[in-house]
């Protein structure tokens, strides 16, 4: 028993599109908790900076990556 073409696809696209969104998220609460870089003490640090800066350029990314997907 075989699936038909069209519901494969749509399933690879929804499959690529969740987990490389886990993946993203993974990594970026990882990273930020167990470096400390997610939250703030008194100030901001180069660490915070560093992270949200990865954080949001890796959301771009993800986001060009899910464009690509779906096209």
């Amino acid at each position: 028993m075989s699936m038909e073409p069209d519901a494969r696809e749509l399933l690879v696209k929804v499959s690529k599109s969740m987990g490389s969104g886990l993946i993203w998220l993974m990594i970026n609460m990882t990273i930020g908790i167990y470096l400390g870089w997610l939250f703030f003490s008194d100030h901001m640090t180069i660490g915070n900076y560093i992270f949200y800066s990865f954080m949001i350029l890796s959301l771009a990314g993800l986001i060009w990556y899910n464009v690509r997907v779906w096209k």
